[in-house]
């Protein structure tokens, strides 16, 4: 490492609480923990110590815990001092281990050691800021799976298909006579298009995991008074939103988040879309088109008691920006004379009763279909840093198949693709980026 100075931060998050945690790292310790507990403790023992000032005083009676090199998370010398949870004593204990030559960490410093260390992988690290930021359930055992290195499995036999592809296509180079016997007896082009497969199949369960970190972005549209703030209500499970018969009653866009099968749902009610003349209407109409502009999922919300209003809601449909996927929602199914929503949905049309929640789980099941959701087996909570690369490596491999017949373009085309899916496990990687993906970190991991 280029840096081998210790660092220190408090692990635990801000405010008071029962016990927080300082992490110390460096490349010798031993020293620093002498000075703030004046007695030896020993690796991977918990001790009952005071911490003290440089007078002596004691700051604190906590734990501290240490874990020598290389047998760490960092793979350096790491200390973890367990103290009361009150703000002062933490930061009088934080300011001695800097007093002691410690310095305060960078965010995601402690992992980023890790990595250079060769404690775990780029995928691997980078599954540890997933599992801290999981939002579900689903997410959170899909980024364990990566912290496991289940997805770095998947890369590390892509990586090795391709090497082992290489030595095959660059040995046929040395014998150039007979090149054509060698395609054919080593059976290149059928090991291509079987890693051109494993690498679609991992695109296509990695798509699925950007769902788990990043979810689906849902905005619910329509004329006013057609039910939006109540199908929101009824989503979410609890009164988020204001209902009554009074049209514009909703005049900005209304955000929540709800969890359906562990996949992250964005909901936006807007306010409804007429020609209004009141100025801060308008206003909340405006911000319903811009919030329209940036959905994943539009669902255009429609009153089945008002069919006579269908023309106009075919018109301000045609009106909305491209790009989402749009819905029309036929809300109220509970007053008028009309078939269950589990028999009679098909297409993009879908009927729902906000108010008895008939049709809200077909409702669900269309908008994860839409958005490319599965069973959720095999996912992985991959990154679009992680999706541009697995694309890249495709486009390299199709590449080398189309030019199997001048064998030194093929070659190349696989020395990219390799070097291509190396980045996501961090085999092959810029310092910069390094950088980009640690200062995402919160401090003290």
């Amino acid at each position: 490492m280029a840096r081998s100075d210790a660092i220190a931060a408090v692990a635990t998050p801000a405010g008071r609480g029962g016990v927080a945690v300082i992490r110390l790292s460096g490349p010798d310790l031993r020293p620093l923990l002498g000075g703030l507990l004046k007695l030896e403790v020993l690796p991977r023992r918990a001790t009952l110590a005071k911490f003290r000032d440089a007078s002596g005083a004691t700051i604190d009676h906590g734990l501290a815990l240490f874990f020598p090199a290389p047998q760490s998370y960092t793979g350096e010398d790491v200390v973890e001092l367990q103290a009361h949870g009150g703000p002062v004593v933490v930061q009088m204990l934080l300011t001695r281990c800097l007093e002691l030559g410690a310095r305060i960490a960078e965010p995601g410093e402690f992992t980023k050691r890790a990595f250079l260390n060769d404690k775990l992988d780029l995928a691997q690290a980078e599954g540890v800021a997933d599992l801290i930021n999981a939002t579900t359930t689903e997410a959170a055992r899909c980024a364990v799976r990566s912290l496991e290195g289940e997805f770095s499995e998947r890369i590390d036999a892509l990586v090795l298909a391709l090497t082992n592809l290489r030595v095959l296509v660059e040995a046929t180079l040395d014998f150039p006579e007979e090149e054509i016997d060698f395609i054919e007896k080593l059976r290149l082009k059928p090991k291509l298009a079987d890693l051109r497969v494993a690498i679609k199949q991992i695109i296509d369960a990695s798509r699925q995991g950007s769902l788990l970190r990043d979810g689906i972005h849902v905005v619910l549209a329509g004329q006013p008074n057609v039910g939006k703030s109540s199908l929101l209500n009824k989503l979410a499970g609890a009164e988020r939103a204001i209902v009554t018969n009074i049209p514009g009653t909703t005049r900005d866009a209304i955000r929540e988040t709800v969890s359906i099968k562990g996949i992250p749902l964005h909901l936006v009610d807007t306010a409804g879309l007429r020609e209004a003349q009141d100025p801060v209407e308008k206003i909340g109409i405006a911000r319903s088109h811009e919030a329209i502009s940036k959905a994943d999922i539009v669902l255009w919300i429609a009153d089945a008691t008002r069919p006579q209003t269908r023309e106009i809601d075919t018109a301000l449909i045609g009106r909305l920006a491209a790009g989402a996927t749009t819905f029309l929602v036929i809300n109220k199914i509970d007053l008028v004379e009309i078939d269950p929503i589990g028999e009679t949905a098909s297409g993009v049309t879908i009927k729902v009763s906000a108010q008895s929640g008939q049709g809200l789980e077909t409702l669900q099941d269309e908008i994860l279909r839409a958005a490319g959701w599965g069973n959720g087996e095999g996912v992985f909570l991959a990154r679009a840093r992680h999706l541009h690369a697995l694309h890249l490596g495709a486009g390299h491999v199709d590449a080398a198949i189309a030019s199997m017949a001048q064998l030194e373009l093929c070659a190349e085309e696989l020395r990219l693709a390799q070097i291509a899916l190396a980045s996501i496990t961090g085999e092959v990687t810029a310092d910069d980026l390094l950088g980009k993906i640690f200062s995402q970190f919160c401090i003290g991991k």
